[in-house]
């Protein structure tokens, strides 16, 4: 996942609250740089959060660990 100021390796557990999915994943890039943006996702992740043909989705981050 990327996130702007998030240590690398910081697990989150990433859920979509509208349909109850949730994935963990791990910050290892910088991003994403669209405005309003907090986070930007790998595919599997978000084909798991149900997100490919939205594209977008209000998401809640839980932080697991720093790394």
């Amino acid at each position: 996942a990327a996130h702007r100021w998030l240590p690398f390796g910081t697990k989150l557990k990433v859920v979509n609250e509208k349909i109850g999915r949730s994935v963990v994943v791990r910050v290892n890039d910088r991003g994403p740089f669209t405005r309003n943006r907090i986070i930007d996702l790998a595919k599997g992740p978000a084909q798991q959060l149900g997100l490919m043909s939205s594209g977008t989705a209000f998401l809640s981050l839980h932080r697991l660990d720093s790394g």
